[in-house]
């Protein structure tokens, strides 16, 4: 597989088998945009296809893992009809592409994860994360719905109660707090992260390759009886751009100020 065309990821080769995929936007705290949008939904295709791939880590650059969408997307996408169907579009095949990859895919939450870039992190089917890692869905913080990957798999991971207060919250957590509430599969020292997520890789991709991608087959058909709960989320995520909480959300968030919504009120 040709990975030059990737402007927002970076590839490596540690290990036979083993593809090391790098969030690569370290100075936006990998926050995506448009580009790097599009490329976290079409990756899982070509991680599916290649020859070389038994496993994909997924990682970021920096100090953090992805601090969810870029602002600036952000700005350009509320209340735009062309640009949030695309984004509808592209926020279900990041999620469905991952279910579908037939490969392990393992995530090593290095640092802040929010929004789409927690949605690569928590959809992985191993999540490892730094014990002082920080994580959020974020989407109440911003004045839209809990999209994207939330509503198919935390109440499963981590219990109806406990998903709905984190996500109607928006509060923060660390990685120790996400593993003891079951959200992630593991949390150890930041300076161990790579090389645990690494060493459960080499053992994956020297495991039986054939067993490997059936049993995940078989485990991700609870997420297939989620999809039409996902579907409600992501379409009720997307219809919240065309409100005004998210531009009150988002103008907030850069003037580092607690914001004051209005939609619904009154």
């Amino acid at each position: 597989m040709d990975f030059d065309s990737y402007q927002g990821l970076r590839f490596e080769r540690p290990a036979e088998g083993v593809l090391l995929i790098t969030l690569d936007r370290p100075e936006k705290l990998n926050a995506a945009d448009e580009v790097m949008h599009a490329e976290f939904a079409r990756v899982w295709l070509d991680v599916d296809a290649d020859p070389e791939t038994r496993v994909a880590v997924v990682t970021g650059a920096g100090r953090a893992f992805s601090a969810g969408g870029d602002m600036a997307m952000i700005e350009r996408q509320t209340k735009d009809y062309a640009v949030i169907t695309k984004l509808l579009r592209e926020a279900g095949d990041v999620v469905y592409n991952m279910i579908r990859c037939e490969k392990p895919i393992i995530s090593a939450i290095n640092g802040v994860a929010v929004g789409a870039g927690l949605a690569i992190a928590i959809m992985a089917d191993i999540s490892i994360i730094a014990e002082e890692a920080r994580l959020t869905d974020g989407h109440l913080r911003l004045g839209v719905g809990a999209g994207d990957h939330a509503a198919i798999i935390w109440p499963l991971l981590c219990g109806m109660a406990k998903a709905k207060y984190y996500l109607l919250t928006a509060e923060f957590i660390d990685g120790r707090e996400a593993e003891r509430i079951g959200l992630v599969s593991r949390a150890v020292p930041g300076a161990e992260l790579l090389d645990t997520a690494l060493g459960v890789a080499g053992r994956l991709a020297a495991g039986p390759q054939v067993a490997l991608r059936l049993t995940k087959r078989s485990l991700n058909q609870w997420l297939v009886q989620a999809g039409p709960i996902f579907e409600s989320s992501l379409h009720a995520e997307m219809l919240t751009f065309f409100g005004d909480d998210v531009v009150e959300g988002r103008t907030a968030v850069l003037e580092k100020r607690a914001p004051v919504f209005r939609d619904g009120i009154g």
